[in-house]
């Protein structure tokens, strides 16, 4: 019989079936961590039990955003790349709740300036925009900055790398929860960029739009994660996703 590790004498926990230490509760499954990319180098590897949305070999698991049409944008050397004018494109798979890794690289040559430079959009499902855009040294309106909430938070902080440097997200995300048309609880994001916090537990005021706002509409738990084809080839590796549910551990 193998020797207890807590303890079953000691107070339970408030709203738990718990004790402070619980010898019975359930041990946290073991994980192998994700290893870093690097800015100029390849790749790296994702956590064990992540969803891969983009291996950088192909793009079976994406299709156009409007008519679900098999994706038109160019993949080689471990990447995708915006074909200008082919449309934004979705996962096939939904998801809600998640921890999301995307990395994404401006065009190295520079053209355009503010909101014209380096442009596209990591939309959570479907429809909340994390801006991408090249804002190395272009300045831009606060709320398009790289990784604000599009047309309503700017980011805490710019931490852009150089133009064709490889710019790593990695967003916290909980989706908003509705009763049948009645809103219960907003959408809130975290998100590191290049490591750096930059937005901070922070609450969608409703779907992010151009020129305008948008209240919450009632929509399904799930959806998929759409980038942009904003006329600029930015590009995108490495990009995964883990399930979050209740801590009920």
């Amino acid at each position: 019989m193998a020797a207890k590790l807590g303890y079953d004498d000691t107070p339970f926990l408030p709203n738990s079936r718990f004790r402070v230490h619980d010898d019975d509760r359930p041990k946290p499954p073991v994980v192998r961590p994700a290893t870093p990319s690097m800015p100029n180098g390849a790749a790296g590897q994702p956590p064990s039990d992540a969803v891969i949305l983009f291996s950088g070999k192909n793009l079976d698991n994406w299709v156009d955003s409007k008519d679900s049409e098999p994706a038109q944008w160019k993949v080689e050397h471990g990447y995708m790349e915006v074909v200008p004018g082919t449309g934004s494109i979705q996962t096939k798979e939904t998801f809600g709740d998640c921890q999301l890794h995307v990395e994404w690289a401006a065009p190295t040559e520079i053209v355009g300036t503010s909101q014209g430079r380096g442009n596209s959009g990591v939309f959570l499902m479907g429809q909340y925009e994390i801006q991408v855009l090249d804002c190395y040294d272009n300045p831009t309106y606060a709320d398009g900055v790289t990784a604000g909430i599009y047309g309503q938070w700017p980011p805490l902080a710019n931490a852009c790398r150089k133009p064709g440097e490889w710019q790593v997200y990695d967003i916290i995300w909980e989706a908003p929860r509705f009763e049948g048309d009645k809103l219960v609880r907003p959408a809130f994001v975290t998100v590191l960029f290049n490591g750096v916090v930059v937005q901070n537990h922070t609450q969608l005021i409703g779907p992010t739009t151009f020129r305008d706002t948008a209240g919450y509409t009632a929509h399904p738990s799930q959806g998929p994660l759409m980038l942009q084809d904003h006329a600029n080839p930015v590009r995108f590796r490495n990009i995964w996703y883990r399930k979050l549910g209740d801590n009920s551990l």
